[in-house]
């Protein structure tokens, strides 16, 4: 009687073969969303629910995003180099990567904005110098430049080819780029007079907290992911830090929000009907998802109970929705109320609640993307989802310890 000897896969070659299914499946939707975005640029922007009266859309709502997203790995892995503190039990590498691939998508979504690869030179042919759209171009590349040296040196000192004192000079650069291209980001809408919710210099330490808040809380989630798939090993104790400083850091963005409502909204203030507009009005939901994540979110960092269990992976990822909610509120909201007396009336067959009616301020959103825009992010999103999944499978992103 002959016995078959079958050997079950390891976990290891089990997690490797889910690794290249995702990259597949990944790749897969960004081959469409480039179909799409190819699509959009044969007709023009007239495929799109962009008009002249809000021209700006999900496009510069995920740039946004993902500008804040970056922060958080690139911070907390920095930060306690800089200033000689503990840090959070060998994640700085997972969480750089993790900037790259964000800050790498926040490039993709502007190029796409931009209508065609091709217009990309125009940026420096024609470049204004005074206008901060150009200044966030600048300081994004050195962001993404010094992100990608930042994470090689990390790995020559961990590979023991490098310095540590170097390293921890190039820290401390990484972290004051991470702070200045959300500012300067920030700048973009801060210093436009003509729009609602955007004229303030509150946004700059805004956009800070924000990107503290959504960066560290995408960390979180990706980390506890991969300990669960068995590929990174990481005490409890980490876990529990990191979500005790997003509760940090939502108290303080949850705390300059209160501030602005505040002052926009006490009464007989000019920004009372924007307040209205939050909190009652078309852009409530997006609001009150925001605030009420954000409660929770303390709730869950802050009670000893809470923090250990799995509402923690609710709670960061109720963070990195409540302040995709707050990008929208604040594009949308810059054009939901109207900043010149008699529009010219949009035309076209994806006509957005603009139309001939925008002057009455139609209690409806002027913008709401297209089925084509949403199809060109989610396609971004699968580029994303690609880079993560190779940068994991290729990139010696493991401490030490666990490199084998």
């Amino acid at each position: 009687m002959n016995n078959k000897n079958t050997t079950a896969p390891t976990p290891s070659a089990a997690r490797s073969r889910s690794q290249l299914i995702a990259i597949v499946v990944a790749a897969a939707i960004a081959l469409a969303g480039i179909g799409l975005w190819v699509f959009q640029g044969s007709d023009g922007f007239v495929n799109t629910n962009m008009r002249n009266l809000d021209s700006w859309g999900i496009y510069i709502i995920s740039f946004m995003w993902f500008v804040g997203l970056s922060a958080g790995g690139l911070i907390i892995s920095s930060a306690p180099r800089v200033f000689g503190i503990a840090g959070f039990g060998g994640i700085s590498k997972v969480a750089v990567w993790v900037s790259i691939c964000c800050t790498v998508l926040a490039v993709s979504f502007v190029l796409v904005d931009l209508g065609g690869p091709l217009r990309v030179w125009h940026l420096f042919a024609y470049a204004n110098m005074t206008s901060p759209l150009m200044w966030d171009i600048i300081v994004l590349t050195a962001y993404l430049i010094i992100s990608v040296v930042y994470l090689w040196a990390s790995l020559r000192v961990e590979a023991g080819k490098g310095s540590s004192k170097a390293l921890r000079v190039l820290s401390a650069i990484a972290l004051i780029c991470a702070v200045l291209v959300h500012t300067v980001t920030a700048w973009i809408f801060g210093l436009l007079q003509a729009h609602e919710l955007w004229y303030t210099a509150l946004l700059g330490p805004w956009f800070v907290s924000s990107a503290l808040v959504s960066g560290l809380a995408l960390v979180l989630l990706v980390v506890i992911a991969l300990r669960k798939t068995g590929y990174l090993v990481l005490e409890q104790e980490n876990i529990t830090k990191m979500i005790k400083l997003l509760g940090v850091f939502t108290a303080i963005d949850l705390y300059f929000f209160a501030c602005d409502l505040l002052t926009a909204g006490f009464p007989g203030a000019a920004g009372a009907h924007t307040v209205g507009l939050l909190t009652q009005g078309p852009l409530a939901p997006f609001f009150w998802t925001e605030v009420v994540g954000g409660v929770f979110a303390l709730c869950v960092a802050f009670l000893p109970r809470l923090r250990t269990t799995p509402l923690m992976v609710l709670a960061a990822a109720l963070s990195v929705l409540g302040i995709l909610c707050k990008r929208i509120q604040l594009l949308v909201g810059g054009f939901q109320v109207p900043n010149i007396d008699y529009p010219t009336v949009a035309t076209g067959p994806a006509l957005t609640d603009a139309g001939a009616g925008f002057a009455a301020m139609n209690p409806q959103l002027v913008y709401m993307p297209a089925p084509l825009e949403i199809g060109i992010v989610v396609g971004v999103l699968g580029l994303g989802a690609v880079l993560l999944l190779v940068g994991l499978r290729i990139l010696p992103l493991k401490p030490k310890a666990e490199n084998h």
